[in-house]
């Protein structure tokens, strides 16, 4: 005496399980990678010796070769300002982060008192400056 089944069993692969851990992968990469925010204004930084920041710093002014200012408030997208703008503005975020630090990333052909004059501004607000360059790289040939 045969038994019949009342469910047949599907030979097919279902995909549904796969798709879920690729899901989850990608997931999982998109959380734990770093995003990295580029510098879309594009400056020739001066070359230094390295050295290790204390901190992250949470104003960025990034001066061009033409003069031009730029601030950055974390990571928010660049905002072009005059110099008095940019020191009402460095005052602005002293009151509300007084333990900030303001990077300062100026072209190599920005004249130093440019550079000065935002450095002032900063220290006017009480908050601490780092100077942004270009890693040095060795001048003496390998052999």
């Amino acid at each position: 005496m045969a038994l019949k089944r009342k469910t047949k069993i599907a030979d097919t692969f279902s995909m549904a399980s796969m798709t879920d851990v690729i899901f989850l992968l990608l997931i999982f990469f998109l959380v734990t990678s770093t995003i990295i925010v580029p510098n879309t204004i594009k400056v020739t930084l001066p070359t230094s010796a390295p050295q290790s920041a204390p901190e992250t710093p949470s104003v960025r002014i990034t001066l061009t070769p033409d003069l031009r200012y730029y601030m950055f408030i974390d990571r928010s997208a660049p905002v072009e300002l005059t110099q008095e703008a940019l020191k009402e503005q460095l005052g602005i975020f002293a009151a509300e982060h007084p333990e900030a630090f303001v990077s300062i990333q100026a072209d190599e052909q920005v004249p130093y008192k440019e550079v000065v004059a935002v450095i002032n501004a900063a220290a006017r607000a009480s908050l601490k400056v780092v100077l942004a360059t270009r890693a040095e790289t060795d001048p003496t040939p390998a052999t």
